[in-house]
Order: structure tokens, then C-alpha cells, then sequence
């Protein structure tokens, strides 16, 4: 008599739960590109989603209390010249964010702590290498402000953002790129190719350390290392199948699993929690996410269960654990975006009868502090990342940059001052208001508004937010607030001067148009009577000469 014995894991009974449409964000217009990138990258501030733009490219910054309908005119971040590809949030900094798009430049922008009040078309640095566009952005796990950047050149580039420079050059692959992924400690890199094959890679020389055929298929592969150091794949057959496999870095070419799971033709999304070690497959245009757990028991890749919803998905992103809610024993979180324009929240959720936090579930996570400088990673050194305890909970800090742009200086530095006051704080300063005119023209007048308006932003948004780099003493608080009125006063007498300006001009124009509608009837009155006729249209009569009777 044979018995069959069940796995033993605290994962079996992983289930996920779609969020209510209402908490949900719904009316986004994701774009429509066929590049194979997710469109949606998620911290525990913000949701950034890649959407439609007309005139260019651009993506929305939302925070995760502005849910529901969003407002069609609501800001955005839009300074690339062709559609975005990509986009990364940085794990050291929840405020900064990384693009890249088909005008061949990436972009790294500042997102205030309370989101955008209006598009954001100025980036804190331009990283401009590539020949062609750019469609993969990745950062340092464990070095601070250290970005990898792919392209259609098939050169793989990573930058010091700090100081915009380009630290390694990588042309090793002679075909795109198609994902990058760095291992635990940020010491080895992998990459998949077009050209079918995988490599790891040495991320400071560039050499190839390891390479071998990944699949068969000729569509996209994705591949991914886990935390101890394995290698998860995903790719397609001769025959179109979509395949997953294990592999170890030792032995590439000799996959550990290699599973066949349908014929779908959309490429599939691995995503890794590597607190859990559990993999979660999303292919794009799918309804359902799968999910495996790893372990070091055969068959090694186990699978736990399926969430299906009935829409197909466009994009998708995962939540760091950071920002996931352990009272509820929430274990992952992603959000989905459907052809439709809604973006569904999605909890994963290990049910547990206690509300007591759960230690097994959430071992310490990554935290978002680095690990190692730029200059120390290049230099050679290695480091584990720092990891967090969620017991008491993660609030996410405010935001601690100095984004005063400043050639070869830090610009995304969140490390404090070692010693004393920052050499760079300086006071606010407050402008000097002229006095308006009523001589002034409308155009005057609609250009001082402008330039009223954006000051007045962005004071408020530094008294708001905090920018740092600024300190205010009470007397400068009294004079801010003192200026703010000003503005506001000055910009109610130029709105009024405005309305004024526009009401003469309206009457302006009905007086030309009654003049042009009178001299036309006068122009056509002098055309019926001036041709010498009764009056009727006649012809007169030709008298005859007294000669010719």
C-alpha cells in the first residue's frame, strides 16, 4: 500500500485577490507599443505607468492614494522626444526614476513626495550615449546611483548617474539585448541575447564569463537570478512553445528543469520574490498569473496555483516588499493593466487565523539604502545588500536628495553630511514684484501671469515638500508667506487686466465685423444701380443715328 506524501511549504495555499474597481486606477491610456517591456513600474510611493503621448513620449507618476478615475489632463512626466520603452524606480531612492525611449537618450527624473501638479519636462540628467533607442533601463542593486542601459545598438552601457558619466562600455552581444539582470551582490550580470544564447558577464570588465544556448525559439527570453545564486529562464521552442527552465551558472547549456507549459504567443514576465523564492510567470496578453516556489528538492521548480481574471493583460508590475502590508499577511502585490485603461491591484495573501506579525512570512527584506558608493563598486568591492525588518512596519521616508544639478557633483546623494551643515544649504530667496500697469498690453500681461503662476508653484512647492538644499530661519517663513500673498494679489489684478483686455477686444472685432458686413451690402447696392438699367436688368436700346433713317 503506497501513501502519497504532500509537500510540506507555508506557501501551498497562496491565493490572490483583484481589489475593488474603486480602488483600482482607472481612465489610462497605456501605450501602445510592441516593445516587450512590462509599462509599469511600482515602489512604495508611486505607481509609473508608460502611457499614450501625442508630440513625444511620456509616462504617469501616481501616488497610491490617488486611486480611481484619473483626470485626462492629470500631469505627466514627458521630456523624451520619441515613446518611452522603459522605466525603473531606483531602490535606493523612492523619488527617483529612470527612462528610456526611441530618441535613443535615458532620463533621470525627481518626483516630488506628493506627486506632480504639473508635466514634469525637465529631467536632472540626460545620460546620451546610444545610436539607437533604448529599450532597458536596470539599477544597481546594491551600489548607489549605478545604471545599466541597453539598446538597439546592442551596447550595454552602466553610468554613474551621479555624475552622468559612463563608467563601462559592454559590446560583447552581437544582436539586442533582450533582459538584464544582476545577481544578489551586484558582482555578476546576465543577460539574454537575440541571438538565442545567455551569458553572464563580468559588469566592471565586460568579459563574458559564461555563455550557452538559452531556447530554442527564435521570441524573446527572459532569464533571472535567484538569490542563491541559480539562473530561472523563460523563452520558447522550435515549435512556439512557451518553455521554462532552472539552470546553474556552472552548467548553462545543461538545464536543471525545463518545463513546456502552452503555445501562447506572448512573452512571459518573470518576476522574483526573493524573500519567499517564489516565481511568478505574466505573459503579456494573458488573463492568468502563475506562480512556482523553488526549493532544493526535486523537481526543484514546484507549482503552487494560477490567478485568472477575465481581462487580458498589458503591462505589469510588482510591488517591492517593503510596501506590502504584513498585518494582512500580504506577501506580494501587483498591478495589472488591462487594454481598457485600468489598472487592478492585486494581493497575494498566505492566510494565516493570527494577527500577530508572522516572522516566517517576512524574513528581513531589502531596504533602500546602498550598500557601496559608485566609486566603491568600480573599484572592486562587493557587497551584500542591507536588508530591513518589517516587524514595526515600512514608512516610506521623505524625500532626502539634493537635486541642484552641479557637473560631476552627486546629484541623487541621499547619504547625509558626515560632519557639520551642508556646505551647499543656502537661504531661499525671495523676488522682488513690479508693480503692475494698466498700460500694459494683453500679451505683457498674459506672459507676467505665466511667469507669476510657475513662481508661485514653486514656492508653495517648496514650503509643502521641503525641498532640501534650502533652509528658512522664522523671519524667512514670514517673508515666504508675505511673498506668496503678493503673488497671489498680483496675479488676481493681471487676471482682471486680462479679462478687461479680452472684453475691448471682443468688442473690437464686432465693430470691424459690422463695418466689413456694411460696406459689403453698400459694394453690392453700387453693382445693381451703377450699370445704367431701369432697374429690372434691361439692356437699353441702341438709338439710331438721324443719318440712317
Amino acid at each position: 500500500m503506497s501513501f502519497r506524501v504532500v509537500r510540506s511549504s507555508k506557501f501551498r495555499h497562496v491565493y490572490g485577490q483583484a481589489l475593488k474597481r474603486e480602488q483600482c486606477y482607472d481612465n489610462i491610456r497605456v501605450s501602445k507599443s510592441s516593445w516587450d517591456s512590462t509599462f509599469c513600474a511600482v515602489n512604495p510611493k508611486f505607481l509609473a505607468i508608460i502611457v499614450e503621448s501625442a508630440g513625444g513620449g511620456a509616462f504617469i507618476v501616481l501616488p497610491h492614494n490617488k486611486v480611481g478615475r484619473i483626470a485626462a489632463d492629470h500631469p505627466l512626466v514627458g521630456g523624451h522626444k520619441g515613446p518611452v520603452l522603459d522605466i525603473a524606480w531606483c531602490p535606493h531612492n523612492d523619488n527617483v526614476i529612470a527612462s528610456g525611449s526611441e530618441d535613443c537618450v535615458v532620463k533621470v527624473w525627481h518626483i516630488p513626495d506628493h506627486g506632480l501638479i504639473k508635466t514634469l519636462t525637465e529631467p536632472v540628467v540626460d545620460l546620451v550615449y546610444h545610436q539607437r533607442r533604448v529599450g532597458l533601463v536596470l539599477w544597481h542593486p546594491t551600489a548607489l546611483n549605478v545604471l545599466l542601459t541597453a539598446g538597439s545598438d546592442n551596447q550595454v552601457v552602466i553610468w554613474n548617474v551621479g555624475t552622468g558619466e559612463a563608467l563601462v562600455e559592454i559590446d560583447c552581444h552581437p544582436d539586442i539585448v533582450y533582459s538584464a539582470c544582476f545577481n544578489w551582490d551586484g558582482s555578476k550580470l546576465l543577460t539574454t541575447c537575440k541571438d538565442k544564447k545567455i551569458r553572464i558577464i563580468n559588469p566592471r570588465t565586460g568579459e563574458v564569463e559564461a555563455d550557452a544556448i538559452c531556447h530554442e525559439g527564435s521570441k524573446a527570453t527572459r532569464a533571472i537570478f535567484l538569490r542563491h545564486g541559480l539562473v530561472f529562464t523563460t523563452g520558447f521552442s522550435k515549435m512556439s512553445e512557451r518553455q521554462y527552465s532552472l539552470r546553474t551558472p556552472d552548467c548553462l547549456g545543461e538545464p536543471i528543469v525545463m518545463v513546456e507549459l502552452d503555445t501562447s504567443n506572448g512573452v512571459m514576465f518573470p518576476l522574483y520574490d526573493p524573500d519567499t523564492n517564489l516565481v511568478y510567470l505574466c505573459g503579456k496578453g494573458d488573463s492568468v498569473i502563475r506562480y512556482f516556489e523553488i526549493t532544493a528538492e526535486p523537481p526543484f521548480v514546484h507549482y503552487i496555483n494560477t490567478f485568472q481574471t477575465p481581462d487580458p493583460q498589458r503591462g505589469i508590475g510588482m510591488m517591492p516588499k517593503r510596501g506590502c502590508d504584513v498585518t494582512s499577511c500580504e506577501i506580494s502585490r501587483f498591478y495589472r493593466l488591462n487594454n481598457s485603461g485600468l489598472c487592478q491591484a492585486i494581493t497575494m495573501t498566505v492566510p494565516r487565523k493570527s494577527e500577530l506579525f508572522q516572522e516566517d512570512l517576512y524574513p528581513d527584506t531589502l531596504g533602500d539604502t546602498a550598500a557601496l558608493s559608485a566609486e566603491e563598486w568600480m573599484s572592486g568591492q562587493d557587497a551584500e545588500p542591507i536588508l530591513i525588518s518589517l516587524k514595526d512596519g515600512y514608512k516610506p521616508p521623505e524625500s532626502k536628495s539634493a537635486m541642484s544639478v552641479h557637473k560631476r557633483s552627486n546629484l541623487l546623494d541621499k547619504m547625509p553630511p558626515k560632519g557639520g551643515k551642508s556646505p551647499t544649504t543656502q537661504s531661499a530667496p525671495v523676488p522682488v514684484l513690479t508693480p503692475i500697469s494698466s498700460s500694459q498690453g494683453l500679451f505683457a500681461c498674459t506672459s507676467k501671469l505665466k511667469a507669476l503662476t510657475f513662481l508661485l508653484g514653486l514656492y508653495t512647492t517648496m514650503l509643502v515638500t521641503g525641498l532640501s538644499g534650502f533652509e528658512y530661519s522664522g523671519l524667512e517663513h514670514c517673508s515666504m508667506d508675505k511673498t506668496l500673498q503678493e503673488f497671489a494679489d498680483e496675479i488676481r489684478k493681471l487676471k482682471a487686466m486680462i479679462v478687461k483686455h479680452e472684453n475691448r477686444i471682443r468688442a473690437l472685432e464686432a465693430d470691424v465685423a459690422l463695418s466689413k458686413a456694411a460696406a459689403a451690402a453698400s459694394a453690392a447696392n453700387d453693382d445693381e444701380d451703377g450699370a445704367g438699367g431701369d432697374g429690372l436688368n434691361a439692356q437699353p436700346t441702341q438709338q439710331l443715328a438721324s443719318d440712317e433713317v
